[in-house]
């Protein structure tokens, strides 16, 4: 089985949406679907509102959709994209 790395934009839907509480619930998401590796970074988009850049390694067999939909049934999430996906190497 290959690996990929994935990055995946987390958009919450509000600026004072807690954004530890997403991160820790896409955590336990993704780690029930044998994701590993999961880290997170913040970053600012606009007008106070940050988004959540998820990065992961994924079992390249396994579809994209799996994470697309679990992490937007996330309360308060607006939207999930899947911004880089690439085979690792190492």
């Amino acid at each position: 089985m290959a690996i990929v790395s994935v990055i995946v934009k987390i958009m919450p839907q509000s600026p004072d949406t807690n954004l530890e509480e997403i991160k820790s619930k896409a955590k336990s998401l993704m780690e029930i679907e044998d994701a590993k590796n999961i880290s997170f970074e913040i970053k600012p988009v606009a007008f106070g509102l940050n988004a959540i850049m998820m990065k992961m390694a994924w079992i390249e067999e396994k579809d994209t959709s799996i994470i697309e939909n679990a992490l937007s049934q996330i309360p308060n999430v607006s939207s999930v994209q899947i911004v880089d996906y690439r085979r690792a190497f190492g």
